[in-house]
């Protein structure tokens, strides 16, 4: 069973991510397909991540989920609120039956430099520029994952993520927490983001009452 990570934060709120190595009957015996996904990889993540959250809460009402306009899967009774995501071989649920949460999953890629005009403030370009060259990939991933995180925690789409999601100076490590904000009228809401980063993989989630 490749459970990669798992981390209960509380106890309300589970985290977990899942190295997708298994066939899709694996999932698909346990789980159904909410939603017609025609490429088979997309698929198998799709079912990994709904496995997942069976995984922590195996008493989840999956039957019940809906998708909103802006793609944000939920619960209409909030019984549970949830978050899923899925990048490349692995998917990131957390799942809290009191709090408002998001989780975003990636792994580390240069390519993610080709687009940081698009997603970072300028502030937020002169503190990945003050850092060491070598430390700008990692730190590129995770500042995308934690903007993916507070757009998801936000879940009402039509989001600039340069202007609207913001980000502030951190210590970068194996493992910490950002401070941010939304900024969109009406809303100004201060965010904490947790991460964690395994060699490739960057994991950031948000947990909020």
């Amino acid at each position: 069973m490749p459970l990669f990570y798992q981390n209960n934060i509380d106890e309300n709120t589970r985290l977990a991510v899942w190295k997708i190595e298994e066939e899709e009957k694996f999932f698909s015996a346990h789980v159904p397909v909410q939603r017609e996904i025609t490429h088979p990889h997309k698929r198998l993540q799709h079912l990994a991540g709904r496995y997942l959250i069976r995984h922590l809460y195996p008493q989840f009402p999956h039957h019940e989920i809906e998708i909103a306009g802006s793609r944000k899967p939920f619960l209409a009774s909030e019984q549970y609120h949830f978050s899923i995501s899925h990048c490349a071989d692995y998917a990131a649920v957390v799942v809290s039956t009191s709090a408002r949460v998001s989780v975003d999953v990636e792994v580390v890629t240069p390519r993610v430099a080709n687009i940081k005009n698009k997603f970072l403030h300028a502030d937020e370009l002169r503190f990945v520029n003050s850092r060491q060259p070598a430390l700008h990939t990692e730190l590129l991933t995770i500042l995308w994952s934690a903007k993916e995180a507070m757009f998801k925690w936000y879940g009402l789409g039509e989001v600039d993520f340069s202007e609207m999601l913001r980000t502030l100076p951190f210590e970068q490590k194996e493992a910490g927490i950002i401070d941010g904000f939304i900024d969109k009228f009406p809303l100004q809401q201060k965010l904490i983001m947790h991460y964690k980063v395994w060699n490739n993989i960057v994991l950031v989630w948000i947990s909020s009452e």
